[in-house]
């Protein structure tokens, strides 16, 4: 029986060693090969390539096999339900072994369940094995969600490089058309609005019945981002910021109800597109509005009407309304101090997290940082030169409209290079220019002018360490359902209902558990930030 023993303890040793044989990685590359499973969003892109089998995927899994000996296999989950999609995952076992959200309380209700590694003890012991990693995110935004207390880290955090969120865009033609001024308040802006209702058959022709003054969409939060913050006091502190600001879309912010007010009002008096509320997120109506030329203002990501080249807004309008039309960037909600204030995140972006399911977590770490490696996510975000971008002499790049294969799903392939959002040319001149020229087929002052109105007055919001809020476990989508339903009736409500409709519905949001997640903020904040 000792003999039996000690002959299967052997065959276990042996068996041991081989197995740390072959995880031995040598010079980066492992002896076995490994395989990973990395989730890659799928935008329903109109002309699109697959998300998960294209000319860059495929260029990522060569280079992983080549440096690391790692298959990489690409799992489609549907960007505009996201959330959902990878609640419904993670409850089967069958997430992706590298996993990307916006949502950190998804990650860390998981995390609760036992159902995320925790990265740190990977970080630490393999740190030497990532400098591309470390060097991009830095310490920063790698442990910008390390626990304080017990060490432990769910996630890291992508780098935000630039740091842009939302512009107003009007019809520049319009505008001239009319021989109006840009609006540089809200007042005026209205006036604009109801000067393009108002001119609606000089404007549109045969078509004035389809005038949109101004456009919307259900993700109000978004949407109305830059006029509904143009309510709250300026004065208003990083700290309480922080405290009222689990949902980011600034719904808990003081003040910002009056912002969604103007909405209401807007809506009432059929200045805002009246079939929004009809079309969930991801629905394409709303694009060809505006890209047939019936839009007349709307607010929206900085750089949208100039993005995907020939199926950009811009190419679009241009097509159906002239050479001269056009969507420009204007400042024109001034707060209580008068100021263009641009209420922008912090320098993160996607969180990147590997959940429990993942037996390769050291290959799933080589993963981010070949995707941090310059020439790598240099070429995923530029393409190839003469096909997707044309090399300037100064070494920045003009971008180019690319086609079938080699099309870009998203701006710079940003869904393949998860650890950072925003061209870099590893230069800043070089990069600016190169952002100017990164649009094809537009003119680089319509980038400029909506970049620098980012800069304009602009304030990041800070950042508080706290660990753990366990009252925010699970509250993600629910709370973003409850505010996203809230919105929208508080805009299409009648004027005299919008008071009850938007203090039943806070309310209701605030009892669901957001309440709990206010007070435990300012407990935390208080507990370690005396």
């Amino acid at each position: 029986m000792k003999k039996l023993l000690s002959m299967l303890l052997c065959l276990l040793l042996v068996a041991g060693l081989a197995y740390a044989a072959d995880d031995e990685l040598v010079n980066g590359k492992f002896k076995k090969t490994k395989s990973i499973v990395v989730e890659i969003y799928d935008r329903a892109n109109d002309g699109g390539s697959k998300p998960e089998d294209n000319f860059y995927t495929n260029y990522i899994k060569a280079g992983m096999l080549r440096d690391h000996n790692v298959a990489v296999t690409f799992k489609r989950v549907p960007r505009w339900t996201e959330v959902q999609v990878m609640n419904n995952l993670l409850a089967a076992n069958d997430a992706p072994d590298v996993c990307v959200t916006y949502s950190y309380p998804t990650i860390l209700t998981y995390a609760n369940m036992g159902g995320v590694v925790d990265m740190a003890p990977y970080l630490s012991k393999y740190k030497k094995e990532l400098p591309n990693l470390f060097s991009v995110l830095g310490d920063k935004n790698i442990y910008w969600d390390k626990d304080p207390k017990a060490g432990t880290l769910w996630a890291i955090e992508a780098l935000l490089f630039q740091n842009n969120r939302t512009s107003v865009f009007v019809r520049e033609d319009w505008l001239k058309k009319l021989n109006l001024k840009e609006p540089k308040n809200t007042k005026e802006f209205e006036a604009m609005l109801q000067a393009f209702k108002k001119n609606a058959p000089a404007l549109l022709g045969k078509d004035a019945d389809k005038m949109v003054p101004f456009s919307m969409s259900v993700d109000v939060g978004w949407r109305a981002d830059i006029l509904a913050t143009s309510f709250v006091p300026d004065a208003i502190t990083d700290k309480e910021m922080w405290i009222r600001g689990f949902d980011d879309r600034r719904l808990l912010w003081p003040n910002y109800k009056e912002g969604i007010r103007v909405l209401n009002k807007w809506y009432n008096d059929g200045l805002i597109w009246k079939d929004f509320p009809l079309y969930k997120m991801g629905d394409k109506t709303e694009d060809n509005l505006i890209k047939a030329g019936y839009v007349g203002a709307f607010i929206h990501n900085w750089d949208i009407p100039y993005r995907d080249g020939d199926n950009s807004y811009i190419a679009q309008l241009r097509k159906s309304a002239g050479p001269d039309a056009g969507y420009i960037a204007i400042e024109c909600f001034p707060n209580d101090s008068g100021k263009y204030r641009k209420y922008l995140s912090a320098p993160i972006d996607r969180k990147v997290f590997f959940p429990s399911t993942n037996k390769e977590p050291v290959a799933s770490l080589l993963y981010l940082d070949w995707l941090s490696k310059f020439e790598n996510r240099n070429f995923l975000q530029i393409g190839e030169p003469g096909v997707t971008h044309e090399p300037q002499a100064d070494g920045s790049v003009k971008t180019i409209a690319a086609k079938g294969d080699k099309i870009m799903n998203s701006a710079m392939n940003i869904d393949y290079t998860i650890v950072i959002n925003g061209l870099d040319m590893g230069d800043a001149a070089k990069t600016a220019k190169s952002l100017a020229m990164g649009y094809a087929g537009i003119e680089k002052r319509y980038i400029e002018r909506s970049y620098a109105i980012q800069r304009n007055q602009s304030r990041v919001t800070a950042n508080f360490n706290v660990g753990a809020v366990a009252s925010e476990e699970g509250m993600g989508p629910v709370e973003q359902e409850k505010r996203d339903n809230l919105l929208t009736q508080a805009v299409v409500a009648k004027t005299s209902d919008f008071d009850s409709v938007w203090d039943k519905g806070l309310k209701s949001i605030l009892d669901s558990g957001v309440q709990a997640i206010i007070d435990e903020r300012t407990a935390k904040y208080a507990q370690f930030y005396k």
